[in-house]
């Protein structure tokens, strides 16, 4: 059996990034985490116990930064594969991370950078989604330009950002009268669990049918319409809810006249649920791969099995 690739994320502390170290600890391969400090702060003691965690797991903290090119270089050279989980204010740094992967000597067999959304290829925001979804682009071009082995990992809607508050955006939590609905509500979209996440990226690394594709995740189950996941709830709870549909129009409205970050909240869902830019086109073979297709042994957590940690 092939050694696994030793793996370093960057941005492993982050909100995706803990899921993709525990998912690359637990499928026992070699897992390092570039960290500022080895220590956290002490009024950040979640950040204490994430790191305990990653301990206790096996991980190797190596530490660094992207604005400190030495030490980019000297932790790209300790391994075989390098995946960016960092947040969206540091994705044009991501070119720091090119660089150095070019710099460590070309040995590096993958390099997953930080995407886990929406196709950037595919989408079609408007501002201010629009141009986060521009910098990923060029991200995926200089990536390729510069020949180092990716895969671009696409999927789609995080569960933990969405389904608590039932696809609503900008509400604070679950319904309790009234369901706001962008647009007819039946476009479909995708949901995914923070765990299959990881598990699906991980699974990737070594995978030869994922080498220079896009990986997307369409499990099944999990593609609904806003109509179908307020139907879904609705019998879990016995309950039925209002439904306020508002048209594209007024979406656009509030997109334009909404703060940061709900303005971004909207876009992206605007994208999702009114243009259908997680399920309007066809995955080729030319480009792309599907991963319930890939690994249909991940047991992925279902939209269904997700709300029923809410009753």
């Amino acid at each position: 059996m092939a050694e696994k690739s030793k793996i370093l994320i960057i941005g492993g502390t982050g909100y995706i990034g803990k899921f993709i170290v525990a998912a690359s600890a637990r499928s026992g391969h070699p897992t390092f985490a570039l960290v500022r400090s080895t220590t956290a702060p002490a009024d950040q003691p979640a950040k204490a116990n994430l790191l305990h965690d990653f301990q206790a797991a096996g991980v190797t903290f190596l530490q660094g930064d992207l604005h400190d090119p030495d030490s980019l270089v000297r932790a790209i050279q300790q391994v075989d594969v390098v995946i960016s989980a960092v947040g969206s204010w540091q994705l044009k740094d991501q070119t720091k991370i090119i660089d150095a992967i070019k710099d460590a000597g070309g040995h590096i067999k993958r390099f997953i950078p930080s995407e886990f959304g929406n196709d950037p290829d595919r989408i079609h925001a408007v501002e201010p989604a629009k141009s986060m979804y521009a910098i990923k682009v060029q991200i995926r071009r200089s990536v390729e330009a510069a020949g180092i082995p990716y895969t671009f990992v696409s999927c789609n809607f995080f569960a933990g950002y969405f389904l608590p508050k039932l696809a609503q955006a900008g509400a604070s939590g679950l319904p309790t009268d009234k369901v706001v609905i962008l647009g007819d509500g039946n476009t479909k979209a995708i949901f995914l669990d923070e765990d299959d996440i990881g598990a699906y990226t991980i699974n990737a690394v070594d995978d030869p049918r994922a080498l220079n594709k896009i990986l997307y995740s369409r499990p099944p189950a999990n593609i609904l319409s806003h109509n179908e996941l307020v139907s879904l709830w609705e019998r879990k709870v016995g309950k039925t809810f209002e439904r306020v549909y508002v048209s594209e129009e007024d979406v656009l409205r509030q997109i334009q006249e909404s703060p940061m970050p709900l303005n971004i909240i909207l876009a992206i869902s605007h994208s999702s649920f009114v243009n259908g830019d997680q399920t309007n086109f066809e995955i080729e073979p030319s480009f792309g791969v599907e991963t319930s297709m890939l690994y249909p042994d991940v047991k992925y957590t279902t939209v269904d099995e997700y709300l029923d940690r809410f009753l």
